[in-house]
């Protein structure tokens, strides 16, 4: 199957499951992996900040942020799209009793300024206290601005706030952009990031940040159950898809406009957004379903809803997409 619904089906080279079974390991639980522990300065040294911690997933390493950042009854502002809002179980407020005030994104993913400062709250006991502006980067496939970056960081620093990104697309940003990995997390206090979608590796996020920030995250972690053994399995993963697969995210991003280009010369078919990796795209109604079996019946696995999300990834290569292209013509031309 061309499996175009996430860059999170992208499964690991022999190269790098070779990485895997060579790495020395210990329990990481006492900090005794030495691969863990050399990934996680390594990944800190390359993001700027004094410490990094390895967690399974992306969602726990968001949500043990928000958890090292706020307190219970604290607010944290975020997008309506992000996915520490939208996509993560509500687990900021199930689990960390912290209230998320959402506030309505731009069309290019950012929060604009004035609703940002709008959100936050007095300090007042009728309130929540506002306490930390998660951001994410990408969002929809879409690099945030730089300038914008910078600028909604000062006003949370302006306003007594901490910042977080969610970056769990942030090494597609650092292709795009061609702004170095330090310089992007710069702004932010902490900053998430996953290595199991475009880079690849079979599971496998970090949190990184100050020391002092990491010392609680640590704590947070074990509490939500994200202490792991030997887990230099899965650092010597991540070590190697941030050695050999991050300058790859490049061919994703051509392959995406490739898509979107072919995608666009349909009858009826409305490309809404390309960036990166990502295309969004609109069929009409009456084609959902037929399309979507057809689509299927030729090998070819997509999210088909009203508004259709397609990713390229690292597992399809360029004849994946032409043949992609040419089966969608082939159900036009019949229909």
């Amino acid at each position: 199957m061309i499996d175009l619904r996430s860059d999170t089906v992208t499964r690991p080279t022999s190269a790098m499951k070779d990485a895997m079974m060579a790495a020395p390991v210990g329990d990481d639980v006492w900090g005794d992996d030495p691969t863990v522990n050399a990934f996680q300065e390594n990944l800190a040294e390359q993001a700027g900040k004094e410490a990094a911690l390895l967690f399974p997933s992306g969602t726990q390493s968001n949500l043990v942020a928000l958890m090292a950042h706020c307190e219970r009854g604290d607010e944290y502002i975020v997008g309506q799209s992000a996915h520490t809002y939208r996509y993560e179980g509500g687990g900021a407020a199930v689990l960390g009793s912290i209230q998320p005030q959402p506030i309505e994104n731009a069309a290019d993913g950012t929060l604009p300024l004035e609703k940002i400062s709008a959100a936050i709250k007095a300090d007042d006991f009728h309130f929540a206290r506002t306490k930390l502006l998660a951001l994410e980067n990408t969002i929809g496939g879409k690099v945030l601005p730089a300038d914008y970056v910078l600028k909604a960081t000062e006003l949370a620093r302006e306003r007594g706030l901490a910042t977080h990104l969610d970056g769990a697309r942030l090494f597609n940003a650092v292709v795009a952009s061609d702004i170095p990995l330090k310089q992007l997390c710069l702004p932010f206090d902490s900053v998430s990031l996953c290595f199991s979608k475009g880079l690849g590796t079979p599971i496998g996020s970090a949190l990184v940040g100050s020391q002092a920030l990491i010392d609680r995250a640590r704590r947070w972690r074990k509490v939500v159950g994200g202490g792991m053994r030997q887990s230099g399995i899965i650092a010597a993963a991540c070590q190697y898809a941030l050695d050999h697969h991050v300058a790859d995210l490049a061919d994703d991003h051509r392959r995406a406009a490739r898509l979107a280009e072919g995608l666009a010369k349909l009858p009826g078919v409305e490309i809404t957004a390309q960036a990166t990796n990502m295309v969004f795209v609109r069929f009409p109604d009456e084609h959902v379903k037929p399309l979507s079996a057809w689509l299927k019946e030729h090998g070819i696995l997509i999210e088909l809803l009203y508004a259709t999300r397609f990713v390229a990834h690292r597992d399809v290569n360029d004849a994946d997409i032409d043949k992609v292209i040419a089966v969608m013509e082939a159900y036009f031309s019949r229909h």
